[in-house]
């Protein structure tokens, strides 16, 4: 569910989601144990924490200052799976709900209220795991999108059918939109403000025993050294699943898979 948007202390002028409906707006984690997850996302992103807003379990990490995801110690309490997770800005969490379920998807959580907005937890109809936000963003969304994860990447069972999916929930084909869908190839690249924030690509097996192989949203962050944040990883007990030049699969101490991509190549 929503962990807590980023309003910096003070914060008067707020953004909302009616602007840049569409696009993805945030990501979060579900954890077992916050201070590990802090110890790790620390010694391999170089991340700094803050309290949220919802309470104790909650953090929110910093890179350079600069709010970039929302963490919960909640997975053993509400018998969640631990993963990250995409949200998408919507004008109405009732309205994309719905539109969701018309088209084959279903609501795990909500919308319930978490002023200043409305969120809820959703699956596509191939079963991978998105989240919706409705109400204000931080005014300085720019600087979020500039530090925010490299992009979001869709692995599912065919890109072109999960496309018509998603843009209808989210009015991706909407003239003046927030986003631009393109077909590159074998994927579907989503673009906001001329920036790649998400990837649709097909492949996924639904019936696979590996969750790693079945559909599901998958987070990356730009990095300096790929490489570097691998051996951190392994060292402070998480594991490498693939690595490469310019990207690494990891797995944190909980088992949550994420990507770090090289910051040249986050597009």
């Amino acid at each position: 569910m929503k962990h807590d948007m980023p309003f910096p202390a003070g914060e008067e002028s707020l953004l909302s989601t009616h602007s840049v409906y569409g696009a993805p707006c945030w990501v979060s984690l579900t954890s077992r144990d916050l201070k590990i997850t802090e110890e790790f996302y620390s010694a391999v992103l170089g991340w700094r924490w803050r309290p949220a807003k919802l309470g104790e379990p909650f953090r929110i990490a910093l890179a350079d200052g600069v709010p970039v995801a929302g963490v919960a110690a909640v997975a053993a309490m509400w018998q969640m799976a631990v993963a990250w997770t995409p949200y998408f800005a919507v004008r109405s969490a009732d309205e994309a709900v719905s539109r969701a379920a018309e088209r084959g998807g279903t609501a795990a959580v909500g919308p319930i209220s978490l002023p200043p907005g409305r969120a809820a937890l959703l699956a596509d109809r191939d079963g991978a795991t998105f989240g919706i936000w409705e109400g204000e963003l931080f005014s300085d969304w720019e600087t979020w999108r500039a530090s925010r994860p490299a992009f979001i990447r869709l692995h599912t069972r065919d890109a072109f059918d999960a496309a018509m999916f998603y843009g209808g929930v989210f009015d991706w084909a909407e003239p003046g939109g927030c986003c631009e869908v393109q077909y590159e190839g074998d994927e579907v690249v989503l673009r906001s403000q001329g920036d790649v924030v998400a990837r649709i690509e097909s492949g996924a097996l639904g019936a696979a025993p590996d969750p790693s192989i079945r559909p599901h949203w998958q987070v990356h962050f730009a990095v300096e050294d790929v490489a570097a944040c691998a051996r951190t990883a392994e060292r402070h007990g998480g594991s490498v699943l693939s690595l490469g030049d310019d990207e690494a699969v990891l797995r944190d101490t909980d088992g949550a898979q994420f990507t770090v991509t090289a910051r040249r190549f986050g597009g």
